[in-house]
């Protein structure tokens, strides 16, 4: 602007400018100055690290200072540094506004718009911010695709778990009415749960007309008494009157029991044992008192006079159980009994012959003009219930499971259709095989074993043992060879073996004697100048057990705790225990561990193990994990779920907290990706041995891999020269076949081959056998080392020379459409193919033997393995996430992000739980489920226990749900084993048998010779105790009550619907049972549960189990309405005039018909063809 036009605008454009160039003086000096050299010095290490930021700021200066050159007429790149920074502190145009103000610049809104505009665009940083922002594309397509995965983050807050006045009232009343309507209405348990009959309610005594007033001495006639029912007889029910001096009993004949003019088969029908009526005294002869209901309403207590009602009954559901939950109507809307086909047709005969009359019968008129809108209008409760899966989305997953389905999958195997795959799935039934033929072999070898049992039953004088029927031989003949030790296991592993390295050397010595004792300094220098560090070196070379106190005695244990997280558990106890007996301590003091339902720890632990869980559940109350000064995550290569959780948890938890540290030991293969993910941390190496390795294909892919695995073993032993063999299998099944094979073979070579020691190792093993292959070799003996993919990383074998590859390993893969999981055999990747190849060079140079080729190799191996985290159901883990305040789950800095469509399953299952609401977010049930070390469906049902009025019994039930199995059934004395499990079945299911058990051990006060008689393991009910004993002291923490239902067992079944409704399933009238739930298949009952002589109608499982059959494993009977009360989101009532959609995909199949020629020889349309073939022949 010219100088001319200034004057004509009419103020003075020096005094304006002086007037600014003063305040900024005076005002800003002092701050500025100081700023300028600061800014100068982080201008200067940015132009060293980017020149190109350098270049960038400056031109914006430049543009800056060019603006206020022509709105002010001067020249000052200060000046503009200065507006920049005052635009860098306000974070907003109107606090830009505001602080150029308190500076004294009289800047005009439009001129402070155009600068925020410039500084918004030119600004290096900002560019920076924008670019990031835009770098995935892919991600923000995803985002805008799958909008109910991208929810905005919410900051963390400290949860909530004390319930207000009015909810906890609101509960109590709830439960208090509950208990009322069931007392009143007589709904109590069926069958005899208690000794002794339960104490009288003095709610119902209160409503009484006879309980108010004084004890009559007499029964008065036609007075009405509360009583209770003391036995129940074909002919009527025995009630104790309650109003009467010495509580006599009294006789309601069957005929006055109800007053639905309907034949009553038996008083069970309508009464049971300890229920609460009302009756009305008809007569007295001496001590006989004669009782009547027909005529007394039993919620009043008013004499009906004419009107004819009774009491209402226990409500009988699909499977003839009770529902105790429910209140039960009035007995005058329904009917006692719903007849059957039989005896409807024998009425309908008798009535037809005139012996009876169609008055005395009205239900047969309601059934032969019933229809389905009457009965979905009546209260039809004996009609059969059906339900079906609520298709309705969740509001914010609306439209989104459909497009997860175009995103492509992450693929666990490469090539499905190529040569390893076909074998792994050849591998499965090759198994099965050897496994009939070791069968028929042992069967074989027991029917030639002959002995006369029929000496016994012929002498009179003969003893009870002596008395055996042949199949009883046959099958303890059976089991004595099934528990005889295989002979290559007496070989390797008898009395004469030791176990374990023995050694002379100090506590100290040992220590020193450690690979990583050398480089102590240069390690602890590194942790020291580093906020990350990924440490790298063999397994064997201290890194767990010694880097924890090289740290602590060097003082980083002062501001905090040294955390080591672990991915298994008995990993955690085992070096917690070593370490502090290095340390020469108890554990639980200066050194503790923590893992699922045990914490040994205190407030003196400096250095504390645990599993990678229970520091991601930390990460719930503490995202900043306040408590750690260092974090060790080891064995970080092997990506469980837990441990990529806690990369992202962490990466946040640094950039808040810089006095952290972190380290990550990994296997070479994982290394530089860790590096990366960390901000490009640096690699410390502790040196390892490394010899050259010849890698060796086959020419052919191998159909059989088990054999050829051990074909090649043979062929190593009898022509390489001397050196250990690691053979590379896939589970025990055949890692134990595979050594009973190589033991035959070797024997019928006979003693002129050199000695081949076998040894296996797998996690089932006992761990004293474990250390076996840690011995060296006797002099002129060769080792072979049969292991799981355990081998690959966790453990260094020494002396190992030779490595047999076939390929495969076996692991946990989920169908998301399914929503199971199964183990499954698939290939490795090329990663793990060459850490394979890399333990036969650990002590000199070694060969290894890939059974497959090397196109395969190159063609059919993925590059790396697939983290769990792609692999495995994430309802868990989304959850505790949630807890944390973490939402977008696309924008999380997963290192491997899941796939779409496992997180919308995850999403959707926790909704079903009513975890979370309609717009995504975590509900108080949901944070209180993310509280327990558990899946979220136990957790859920263990929370609802809580409401239901029957969390101590729940705390029992899975507590013994932890466990795997609590029976155990010996071969010598199955007949004994079943009689005394069957002393503990419940006719509602294995979880209630389960409680049975508990009870009765607990009864016995936790007796161990009580688990002997009854073929109950002890250390199982142990462990089942502890967990128990944890789970107390995590509902105590969090406020939650334990509390009993008695004998009120339908409580304890709702409960269990309401956490594992997904895994309903329906009988089938085919075969087994149908799971409701989408896609999902047939299931069957296990022998071995309770109910598989009687399976009931609904049922609910625990998990799938699948062996020769899907087995359903821990069952539990249901009532389908149940299923629409606990689950609304997931269920709902089939409309009654409509067909359902599971009976529309019915088919209707005929009997079989051994005469048909074509199995549609029976269809109409096919006998008309045939007929028109007939025509068209004769004509």
């Amino acid at each position: 602007m010219a100088r001319a036009e200034l004057a004509e605008t009419g103020w003075s454009a020096p005094r304006r400018v002086t007037r600014i160039m003063l305040t900024y003086a005076h005002v800003a000096s002092p701050l500025v100055r100081l700023s300028h050299r600061r800014r100068r010095r982080r201008r200067h290490r940015c132009a060293m690290e980017d020149p190109l930021y350098k270049l960038e700021f400056l031109s914006l200066v430049s543009k800056i200072a060019t603006e206020i050159e022509n709105h002010l007429g001067i020249n000052d790149r200060v000046l503009a540094e200065f507006v920049i920074s005052l635009h860098e502190q306000a974070g907003s145009c109107a606090a830009f506004q505001q602080k150029l103000d308190a500076a004294g610049a009289e800047f005009s809104s439009a001129f402070v718009e155009n600068l925020d505009r410039l500084i918004t665009t030119l600004h290096p940083k900002h560019k920076q911010k924008k670019k990031q922002e835009q770098a995935d594309p892919e991600r923000e397509r995803r985002a805008h695709m799958l909008p109910g995965l991208a929810i905005q983050d919410q900051a963390w807050s400290a949860p909530d778990y004390q319930d207000t006045p009015e909810e906890a009232t609101a509960a109590r009343r709830r439960l208090e009415r509950m208990d009322a309507e069931d007392a009143a209405r007589g709904l109590l348990v069926d069958g005899p749960r208690t000794p002794e009959a339960p104490p009288a309610d003095a709610g119902w005594a209160s409503r009484g007309s006879s309980a108010r007033d004084a004890p009559d001495p007499q029964p008065v006639i036609d007075k009405v008494y509360d009583g209770r029912v003391s036995g129940i007889k074909d002919f009527g029910a025995f009630v104790t009157l309650d109003g009467v001096a010495g509580r006599p009993d009294g006789l309601v004949h069957i005929s006055a029991l109800s007053s639905t003019g309907g034949r009553i088969a038996h008083p069970s029908d309508v009464v049971r044992l300890h229920d609460l009526v009302k009756v009305r005294v008809v007569s007295v002869a001496g001590r006989r008192i004669g009782l009547s209901m027909r005529d007394v309403d039993q919620i009043t207590g008013a004499t009906l006079g004419g009107a004819r009602r009774g009491r209402p009954t226990s409500l009988t559901g699909a499977n003839m159980a009770p529902l105790g939950g429910e209140a039960a109507p009035p007995a005058h809307e329904r009917r006692v009994k719903r007849m059957t086909s039989p005896e409807r047709w024998e009425v309908k005969q008798l009535i037809a012959s005139g012996v009876a009359k169609a008055s005395d019968y009205p239900e047969l008129l309601e059934d032969d003009f019933a229809t389905p809108a009457t009965r979905a209008a009546g209260d039809d409760r004996d009609e059969e219930f059906e339900i079906e899966v609520n298709e309705k989305e969740a509001p914010f997953l609306a439209g989104q499971t459909a497009a997860s389905l175009e995103l492509s999958p992450v693929r666990v195997v490469k090539a499905p259709d190529g040569s390893m795959n076909r074998a792994a799935q050849a591998g499965a039934a090759l198994a099965k095989e050897r496994r009939e033929l070791r069968q028929q072999e042992v069967n074989e070898a027991a029917d030639r074993e002959k002995r006369d049992t029929t000496k016994g039953w012929l002498d009179p004088m003969a003893q009870q043992g002596d008395r055996a029927f042949a199949q009883d031989v046959r099958g303890n003949a059976r089991g004595q060879r099934a528990q005889e030790q295989p002979a290559w296991k007496k070989h390797t592993f008898n009395k004469a073996t030791t176990f374990g390295k023995i050694t002379t050397l100090s506590m100290q010595e040992q220590r020193e004697s450690l690979p990583i004792f050398k480089l102590r300094q240069p390690l602890v220098e590194a942790v020291r100048n580093n906020q990350v560090l990924v440490v790298v070196g063999d397994t064997g070379s201290g890194k767990t057990t010694q880097l924890t106190q090289y740290l602590a005695e060097e003082g980083f244990g002062d501001t905090g705790r040294i955390g080591c997280t672990q991915p298994r558990r008995v990993a955690a106890v085992s070096v917690a225990k070593r370490v502090a007996e290095e340390v020469g301590c108890r554990v639980g003091q200066e050194v503790g561990y923590t893992i699922r339902f045990e914490d040994v720890s205190s407030p003196a632990t400096r250095i504390k193990y645990m599993t990678d869980g229970m520091l991601q559940r930390e990460c719930l109350v503490d995202p900043d994990v306040k408590q750690y000064s260092v974090i060790m995550l080891d064995e970080a290569h092997e990506r469980t779920i837990a441990t990529d959780v806690l990369f992202g948890l962490l990466k946040k938890a640094l950039q808040r907290r810089p006095d952290l540290k972190l380290i990550v030991t990994s296997a070479t293969l994982d290394a530089e990706k860790f590096s990366r993910y960390f901000f490009g941390c640096p690699i410390f190496t502790i040196p390892g041995r490394a010899y050259p390795v010849e890698i060796l294909y086959t020419k052919e892919p191998e159909p059989d891999y088990l054999d050829a695995s051990l074909i090649t073993v043979m062929q190593i032993h009898l022509s390489e020269p001397p050196g250990d063999i690691l053979v590379f299998l896939t589970g025990q099944e055949e890692i134990d076949t595979s050594c009973e094979i190589l033991y035959e073979r070797m024997r019928a070579l006979g003693p002129s081959v050199p000695e081949l020691i076998i040894l296996p190792v797998y996690s089932a093993l006992p761990s004293e056998m474990q250390t076996r292959i840690f011995e060296p070799a006797p002099p002129g003996a060769r080792k072979v080392v049969l292991a799981t993919n355990i081998a690959e990383t966790s453990i260094t074998i020494d002396g190992i020379y030779y490595v047999v590859d076939p390929g495969f390993v076996k692991q946990n893969a989920y169908d998301p459409r399914l929503g199971m999981d199964s183990l499954v055999v698939t290939p490795v990747s090329q990663a793990q193919a060459r850490q394979r190849s890399g333990r036969a060079g650990r002590t000199g140079p070694g060969k290894c033997y890939r059974l497959y080729t090397e196109a395969a190799f190159r063609n059919e191996m993925l590059p790396n393995p697939i983290p769990d985290i792609q692999r495995q159901n994430l309802a868990s883990t989304i959850l505790a996430l949630k807890a944390m305040g973490i939402n977008d789950l696309l924008h999380f800095d997963f290192m491997d992000p899941p796939p779409a469509q496992t997180m919308l399953t995850a999403l959707e299952a926790l909704y079903a739980l009513s975890a979370l609401d309609d717009e995504g977010l975590l509900t108080r049930l949901g944070r209180k489920m993310a509280d327990f070390p558990m899946d979220p469906m136990m957790a859920k049902m263990l929370i609802a226990s809580v409401d239901l009025g029957c969390s101590d019994e729940m705390l029992s039930i899975v507590a013994m749900l932890s466990i795997q199995n609590v029976f155990y059934r010996p071969k010598d004395k199955q007949a004994q084993a079943d009689a005394k499990r069957a002393k503990f079945f419940q006719p509602e299911g294995d979880h209630l048998t389960l409680l049975t058990v508990y009870k009765g051990w607990a009864a016995s006060r936790f007796s161990m010779p009580w688990c002997v008689d009854n073929f109950i393991q002890g250390r199982a009910l142990r462990r089942a105790q502890d967990v128990r004993r944890q789970l107390v002291g995590i509902m105590d923490r969090y406020r939650h009550d334990i509390v009993s239902c008695g004998a009120n067992y339908n409580r304890v079944r709702r409960a269990i619907c309401s956490g594992y409704f997904r895994n309903a399933a329906k009988r089938d009238p085919m075969e087994g049972y149908r799971a409701l739930a989408e896609g999902g298949g047939n299931v069957y009952l296990h022998p071995s549960s309770s109910l598989f002589q009687r399976p009931p109608e609904y049922v609910v499982y625990h998990e799938v189990v699948m062996t020769s059959k899907e087995y359903m494993r821990e069952v539990t009977a249901i009532e389908p309405k149940w299923l629409v009360e606990v689950a609304p989101r997931f269920f709902r009532a089939a409309d009654p005039t409509n067909i359902s959609k599971r009976k529309r995909q019915e088919k209707i199949q005929p009997l079989f018909d051994r005469y048909a020629k074509d199995k549609d020889d029976w269809r109409l349309s096919k006998q008309q063809r045939i007929v028109r073939a007939t025509q068209s022949q004769t004509f």
